[in-house]
């Protein structure tokens, strides 16, 4: 262990975690002070908004329901417009990454507080992590005023969380892991975070699309969700996050479904410069070989596991591969623009 370092920033937050622990939203929320609170969420939630409100009451001076994929910037403009109408003390997102990350776009620019209430498994909330996309380019950082100082999950709110999303966003959340464990910043907590969140989510995905109604399969994989956001929030993102944040700002790839196609083939690539990490990953999926094991268990899922299926046309590749390459960022091989150009070739 001699040639481990690291170094890791810690964010304040108060975790809330159980079946029905929404109900707990007024007490927390009126301990930290506030009093008016905007929601922000995605258009058409009618039953977590509703199960919110009732508890919240007079509490809530507003809606925000213009929450997209990839965060788009007109959104956030629509956004901030309502803050200026609502003069909110702090924002409650409900839903998955796209409610979450317009309220963190909201506080980056607003310096509002975050209150989230996962209803997926993206594992955003956690994490200090923001992303805007404006045009045809996704820009994406990390910030202190972007992390919520609470998080509510309660296992209830996804219970009707569709099959199909509840294994991609899983997916996600396992690619989350699987960069943390192979990063080389990542420190003795992130791994653990880690190699937990692959465990956990490994075992209850399975269980949660065979039966969606099952509470301790759905439980399980939110707190899967939870530990794998907290190593994404301890380490640096590699090749597999910066491929899919250009598949899905450029090319208005599906967020979730990208990560789950895309896992496998870069796993691949790096597995000759991370064989550790490999053998720790392969583990904790109860597989023999970490790639082979995420294509498994993705296909297991009933995920769709080619690019071109999710609308990348092979007309796309250079270009996408071009991007990729065009700034610096860690990944424990390196990777050339042939590299990933090859590398999306065989995930179409």
């Amino acid at each position: 262990m001699s040639d481990l370092h690291f170094t890791a920033d810690w964010s304040r937050v108060r975790i809330v975690f159980g079946a029905g622990t929404v109900a707990r939203l007024p007490a927390e929320i009126d301990a930290l002070g506030w009093s008016r609170i905007l929601i922000v969420t995605t258009p058409g939630r009618t039953t977590e908004l509703g199960v919110v409100r009732a508890h919240l009451a007079s509490r809530v001076v507003g809606l925000c329901d213009v929450a997209a994929l990839h965060v788009p910037i007109d959104r956030v403009t629509s956004a901030l417009a309502v803050v200026a109408q609502c003069e909110p003390d702090a924002l409650l997102a409900v839903g998955g990454g796209s409610a979450i990350g317009l309220a963190k776009a909201i506080a980056l620019d607003r310096h509002l507080p975050i209150v989230a209430v996962p209803t997926t498994y993206a594992g955003s909330e956690m994490t200090t992590i923001w992303g805007i996309t404006e045009g045809a380019r996704k820009r994406t950082g990390r910030d202190a005023a972007v992390a919520p100082p609470l998080v509510i999950y309660d296992p209830d709110l996804t219970m009707t969380l569709p099959v199909g999303v509840s294994a991609a966003s899983g997916m996600n959340a396992i690619a989350h892991a699987v960069e943390a464990l192979y990063a080389a910043d990542a420190g003795p907590v992130a791994r653990a975070a880690a190699e937990d969140g692959l465990r956990s989510l490994a075992l209850a995905l399975p269980v949660l699309v065979a039966t969606p109604h099952d509470r301790d399969a759905r439980s399980l994989a939110l707190a899967g969700a939870h530990s794998a956001g907290t190593a994404l929030n301890l380490a640096a993102m590699g090749l597999h996050h910066k491929i899919c944040h250009v598949l899905g700002g450029t090319y208005g790839l599906p967020h979730a479904p990208t990560h789950a196609a895309v896992l496998p083939h870069v796993v691949a690539f790096n597995t000759p410069a991370a064989p550790e990490a490999m053998k720790r990953i392969a583990l904790a999926l109860g597989t023999t070989d970490a790639s082979i094991g995420l294509a498994a268990l993705g296909r297991a899922l009933g995920l769709t596991m080619g690019l071109g299926a999710l609308g990348l046309q092979a007309g796309d590749v250079d270009h996408a591969a071009e991007h990729v390459t065009a700034s610096a960022y860690a990944n424990p091989r390196p990777a050339t623009t042939a590299d990933v150009r090859a590398l999306l070739l065989r995930a179409l």
